[in-house]
């Protein structure tokens, strides 16, 4: 009889655990792709591929730009390889590159209709969330702070709301933060929120992901 009761009750909850177990196992899945595509791109080059250094600086650069964009994949080891191995001008060049992922994460989620998420979030049985993102999807930039300050948890929530550049900095630059969606994933939310316009996001990244390729340029090179 007990059985009975619980189970029509249990079964929802069962479906939304393995949907999310589902999401968990293909971020880990694009996770550890992304670790085992870096490990294999041998970026040690000697004077006798002097032919072939454009065309192997070009590949690990698209390759750099597509690891960052993608959230959860790991690009920063070959953005490290670029810097160690051509010095200033690497560092230029890995600023350059994480500029223009982090850009094209940001405009992928500004592409992404509300709709699509809402479905994403309803199949995932996260109801509220899904509410949540019809209710913002017809409002301004002004009219979204001001409901999520009502909606979102009183405290840190309406710190981080205003002083949302720094929040975002903040997590740009958090160690271990593929763990969050990595900078791809960050940029992408960003985007999908329409908080800041694109041009503050620009901004945004260019002083905050500069402190790094900006000390290997003037003293690691």
């Amino acid at each position: 009889m007990n059985d009975s009761q619980h189970h029509p009750a249990d079964t929802p909850r069962l479906i939304r655990y393995l949907r999310l177990a589902l999401l968990i196992g293909i971020i880990i899945a694009l996770n550890m792709a992304g670790n085992w595509l870096s490990r294999q791109f041998n970026l040690q080059l000697f004077p006798r591929h002097d032919a072939l250094l454009s065309i192997m600086v070009l590949t690990a650069a698209c390759l750099y730009i597509l690891l960052m964009a993608i959230p959860f994949m790991p690009g920063i080891e070959i953005g490290l390889a670029l810097m160690m191995m051509l010095g200033s001008k690497g560092a230029l060049l890995v600023y350059l590159c994480t500029l223009a992922a982090l850009s094209l994460s940001f405009l992928i989620g500004r592409l992404i209709p509300a709709p699509l998420i809402h479905r994403l979030l309803h199949w995932l049985r996260l109801y509220r969330a899904a509410d949540l993102v019809s209710r913002l999807a017809p409002l301004n930039r002004q009219q979204r702070l001001a409901l999520l300050g009502d909606k979102l948890p009183a405290g840190i929530a309406p710190l981080l709301l205003k002083y949302r550049y720094l929040t975002i900095a903040a997590a740009l630059n958090l160690p271990g933060n593929t763990l969050i969606g990595g900078g791809g994933g960050i940029g992408l939310v960003v985007g999908m929120s329409r908080l800041i316009p694109f041009y503050g996001f620009i901004i945004l990244i260019a002083l905050a992901v500069a402190p790094v390729p900006f000390w290997f340029f003037f003293f690691g090179g």
